[in-house]
């Protein structure tokens, strides 16, 4: 078993959570009054073709996308039959390149989490009918 209770510091006078090292208070130090300065002079250079620049402006300006849309037509699911259907329409888009492995799993997980979610309400169903019966059988002499 370690020294320290879980959540506790091994180290209770250390820098505070949040706290800035020293190198980066120094670099924010001389950079302070120069942010303008530093921005127009990236413009300038990426104006001029300068490639990190021109990336890093870029980026400034397009921010990436985390999630796009993913364009596959998945058969129709109402219910747990349909399932291995849309599966194996997923496993043939990924082997034929039409959606990336990733995007197939998420759309795997997708079709999973409906399946949890379908099982529920059959269970939650049948635990209505079981307190039906048994609220019955309390009536009953």
């Amino acid at each position: 078993m370690g020294r320290f209770q879980p959540g506790q510091s091994g180290n209770p006078g250390g820098r505070p959570k949040g706290a800035l090292n020293k190198a980066t208070l120094a670099a924010q130090a001389l950079l302070e009054g120069e942010a303008v300065a530093l921005t127009r002079k990236v413009v300038e250079l990426a104006k001029n073709g300068h490639p990190v620049a021109l990336r890093l402006c870029l980026e400034r300006l397009l921010v990436p996308r985390k999630d796009r849309p993913i364009i596959f037509a998945l058969p129709k699911v109402e219910g747990a039959t349909d399932l291995p259907k849309a599966l194996g329409a997923i496993l043939e888009a990924v082997a034929q390149g039409e959606i990336t492995p990733g995007e197939g799993q998420v759309l795997a997980s997708l079709l999973e989490a409906f399946r949890r979610g379908g099982e529920l309400a059959v269970m939650e169903k049948r635990f209505e009918a079981l307190e039906r019966v048994l609220k019955g059988r309390k009536k009953q002499p």
